[in-house]
């Protein structure tokens, strides 16, 4: 082997030594480095710049927190009022632009460090130093968050998050060789930061633990600065792909068939039968069309044809359908369906009880109404009913779903119910009105009431009612005697003060004309 060969090799030895010695970060840093990203986070400093302006921004003030001041503090209903304020949008959408300047690390939370997010009350924040901005252009270290995690360490004496404690012993493992350097750093920097005052050592304090959430999360937490645009572009294109394609000819004349069969049904484009309500103060339409109207009519009957959806959509359709169920003993699966719509879309109080119920009634051993679906969504039901929620039914209401549109829908379009149901829809003629007549609704046409003034309304009348009603004050008083002597002495109530000031002026009315008489 020749001498410059020997080299080569030596040198190759090196390099090869020197990136095992290389600590390399353990999360990839997809942060401010990328151009798309880097453009969005302009943006979203040059709105925390405005938010900052000292006649235009978000007010900020000293604000105390338990026997502590904070100094230029703001709150996140200040926060989300000057967003919607800002931009012209409504609370929410505000709320959510808000934790994404929070997530994206330019404001952070003096007191729910765990939580990225605004909340619309009186919860502290405050704006992030520019250093700490993700637009800088420094790449987070691992041997800072190996400081840092020191210095937290003898700060809480040993006492971490999990994560934290996580991270701190593998970065110990894959540090040992400058561990003492770390250590070092970590005592200067808390001995430094003892020396400070107690509110700068608070906002420092939270300032960094903020930028530390930001940048090394917690497992399986998902933050702005860590999605990876490529990854996201790699899961976009397997979806592109998975995506069945057709022609452009056929799709347009699927668009072309779906206008066709609806264009009658749209009020836009044909007659409203037998006429328009809005124009012409008739209400014929609405009582021929009414939820549960015994003879629907034949337009509303031919919408049950278009689709399984549009039949179960129709609440006289779907007691059309259960009708021809129950003649062919299967009307457990409308009852689940419609029980699993009922739990998707009721009370949150009452939902456990109702997954429950459900489950006995349908699915259990034995139920009285027992469903047929299959083992793997039984598993998938039976795993999931060990913590319900709204849409744990979800598997087995698709599955009977299904069920009901391949087999049973076909039959009912066939059946005798529906043929009679056909024969039996009306077809109402047009009500024909004059301009003249139109006119006169028109002008006799005015708003109706406010609720809340038709409420006031009917508790001034019962009001009213009350006040003319006869009183028997015997009876008033045994009663205010009994309970003064079944609860505790405490203020009366404005209604007993009213009731009680009624029945003594009645009383003194009384008196005054039998007094008037003698």
């Amino acid at each position: 082997m020749c001498v410059c060969e020997r080299e080569r090799e030596r040198e190759r030895e090196r390099c090869k030594a020197s990136h095992n010695m290389t600590i390399r970060n353990v999360l990839r840093d997809h942060g401010q480095r990328y151009r798309p990203r880097m453009a969005c986070l302009k943006k979203a400093e040059k709105v925390v710049l405005e938010m900052q302006d000292p006649t235009t921004g978000v007010k900020l003030q000293p604000q105390r927190l338990v026997i502590t001041t904070i100094p230029h503090a703001i709150t996140g209903e200040d926060i989300v009022v000057w967003l919607a304020d800002r931009f012209q949008i409504d609370a929410q959408e505000a709320r959510s632009f808000g934790s994404m300047l929070v997530a994206l690390g330019y404001i952070y939370p003096i007191q729910d460090h765990k939580r990225l997010v605004v909340k619309p009350d009186a919860s502290l924040y405050r704006f992030q130093t520019p250093y700490f901005w993700p637009t800088q252009q420094w790449p987070v270290e691992d041997t800072d968050y190996a400081i840092y995690l020191a210095k937290r360490n003898i700060r809480k004496k040993g006492i971490l998050e999990l994560h934290e404690q996580e991270q701190y012993n593998h970065l110990h493992k894959w540090m040992n060789h400058k561990w003492d350097f770390i250590v070092m750093q970590a005592k200067e920097q808390y001995r430094a930061a003892k020396e400070r005052k107690k509110p700068d050592r608070v906002v420092f304090d939270c300032q960094e633990r903020a930028y530390w959430v930001v940048h090394r999360p917690p497992v399986r937490t998902h933050t702005c600065m860590f999605l990876s645009l490529q990854k996201t572009f790699m899961i976009f294109t397997q979806q592109s792909i998975m995506r069945p394609r057709v022609k452009s000819s056929v799709s347009i004349g699927a668009l072309v068939k779906y206008c066709a069969t609806y264009k009658g049904h749209d009020p836009f484009l044909s007659k409203c039968l037998p006429s328009n309500p809005w124009l012409t103060d008739d209400v014929t339409y609405w009582a021929l069309n009414m939820p549960n109207v015994e003879i629907p009519t034949k337009m509303r009957v031919e919408r049950w044809t278009f689709s399984f959806g549009e039949l179960l959509s129709d609440p006289r359709g779907r007691d059309d359908f259960r009708l021809f169920l129950k003649k062919e003993f299967s009307g457990e699966n409308l009852a689940f369906w419609e029980g699993c719509e009922d739990l998707k879309w009721g009370t949150a109080a009452t939902m456990k009880e109702k997954a429950e119920q459900i489950y006995k009634t349908f699915l259990a051993r034995g139920a009285p109404r027992w469903i047929n679906i299959d083992g793997k969504t039984m598993e998938i039901t039976v795993k999931g009913l060990k913590h319900p929620h709204r849409y744990v039914l979800d598997a087995a209401q698709t599955h009977i779903y299904m069920l009901m549109k391949k087999d049973s829908y076909g039959r009912y379009l066939k059946s005798p119910v529906f043929k009679e149901t056909t024969k039996k829809a009306v077809c109402p003629e047009e009500h024909k009105f004059s301009d003249s007549q139109l006119e006169q609704n028109a002008r006799n046409r005015r708003p109706s009431l406010s609720p809340i003034i038709i409420r006031q309304q009917e508790q001034e009348q019962k009001a009213k009612m009350a006040a003319s009603a006869p009183v028997d004050i015997t009876q008033v008083m045994s009663k205010l005697s009994q309970q003064g002597k079944e609860a505790p002495p405490r203020r009366t109530s404005a209604l007993c003060k009213h009731t009680l000031y009624f029945c003594v002026s009645h009383m003194f009315d009384v008196f005054g004309n039998a007094c008037f008489k003698i």
